[in-house]
């Protein structure tokens, strides 16, 4: 109806649903420096401010979206009980809390270890040493040649270890970052996964190790950080499951057996 900026000041004054003295002044000192008549304007700031309050008494009321939590502490499913963090089962009911994404989690990590593997390479850029030229370029050439490529060989050679080494890093960032479950059966699972994960491979003198396994016995460092990691939290989070505590104690004391 009017040009942008009059618009724009309507818009903003009736931001709140109320038009207080002060905006109307500025409004109507606008108006009357664009020529508009201010009886009209009147008219239109009104009708403008109504449709405004009608429109927010029309509109539903905003309900919260219905939650299983209360504040940052979630509710027995099955009798509705306030839940302390980082338990187990319900202390009222005795309801045990299962975690039907156990499988994504496991599945996540695996994903972030494999796109680990994906780190690009740094540029690697060979060096050549200036032709001479002349007879003494001829006689050396060769020997300069020779010389370059036992240089670049080397080069590229630890170029490759650095960037294994990035790799190597970034997967132990990974293992002992990775959030570890708070429910039973996803820590145990977890707990299963990083026992096996843990366990070196050994061969006989004679037997070499494939790329795969020297990858593997290089993270087994990590991930028994991550099983004293796991056997923490589950002492927290399970404390009065002593079952289940002596179950876990028992995996690992597997584990250390077979060092």
């Amino acid at each position: 109806m009017y040009n942008e900026q009059v618009e724009k000041l309507i818009e903003l004054a009736l931001a709140d649903g109320e038009l207080t003295e002060k905006e109307k002044q500025v409004l109507f000192k606008k108006a009357e420096a664009e020529g508009i008549d201010l009886d009209e304007f009147e008219m239109v700031l009104d009708a403008k401010l109504f449709e405004k309050n009608q429109a927010k008494k029309d509109s539903p009321p905003v309900s919260a979206p219905k939650s299983d939590k209360y504040g940052d502490v979630k509710k027995c499913p099955s009798c509705g009980s306030i839940v302390q963090s980082f338990s187990g089962k319900c202390s009222d009911c005795g309801y045990e809390f299962r975690d039907i994404q156990s499988d994504a989690t496991i599945n996540k990590l695996f994903e972030a270890l494999m796109e680990a593997d994906n780190i690009p390479k740094d540029q690697f850029r060979e060096i050549h040493t200036g032709d001479m030229g002349g007879i003494l370029g001829g006689i050396m050439g060769n020997s300069y040649a020779a010389l370059d490529k036992q240089k670049n060989e080397e080069r590229l050679k630890k170029h490759e270890e650095l960037h294994k080494e990035k790799i190597h890093s970034r997967k132990v960032q990974i293992i002992t970052s990775f959030p570890i479950p708070n429910t039973k059966e996803p820590l145990l699972e977890f707990l299963t996964l990083g026992i096996s994960k843990a366990t070196p491979i050994k061969k006989g003198f004679f037997s070499k190790k494939t790329i795969a396994e020297e990858e593997h016995n290089a993270l087994v460092p990590a991930w028994k950080s991550k099983i004293d990691q796991v056997v923490f939290k589950a002492k927290m989070s399970l404390k009065d499951d002593k079952s289940l505590l002596a179950e876990i104690e028992n995996m690992v004391s597997q584990l250390s057996s077979k060092k």
